[in-house]
């Protein structure tokens, strides 16, 4: 296809990243959507915004101290927290853990 400009136009499709869960923050999710279905709400919009651009967008994401930049992690209430791996070559985030961040139950 050419552009009007004759130059040839690039069209690129935005990236989706995949999303995986560990066993724990499966367990998490899954307590949630049961137990709490607002939280789990709340949670399912922070990870369609991961799968979207995982380090930027809702809960204040941020790359934590020691993870190489590739362990980040992002609010969904004062208290719980998702913590999540990115893995660009794969196109790949696995969720480590989605709640108790601090661990002050």
């Amino acid at each position: 296809m050419q552009h009007p400009g004759g130059d040839a136009a690039i069209f690129r499709q935005p990236m989706t990243y995949t999303i995986e869960y560990s066993k724990e923050a499966d367990r998490s999710l899954r307590k949630w959507k049961k137990s709490n279905p607002q939280l789990f709400k709340k949670a399912t919009k922070i990870l369609m915004d991961i799968m979207a651009h995982p380090r930027t967008g809702l809960g204040h994401p941020e790359a934590l101290i020691g993870g190489n930049d590739v362990t980040y992690s992002r609010h969904i209430t004062a208290h719980d927290r998702i913590i999540y791996d990115i893995y660009d070559d794969r196109v790949t985030v696995l969720v480590v853990q989605a709640e108790e961040h601090y661990n002050d139950k």
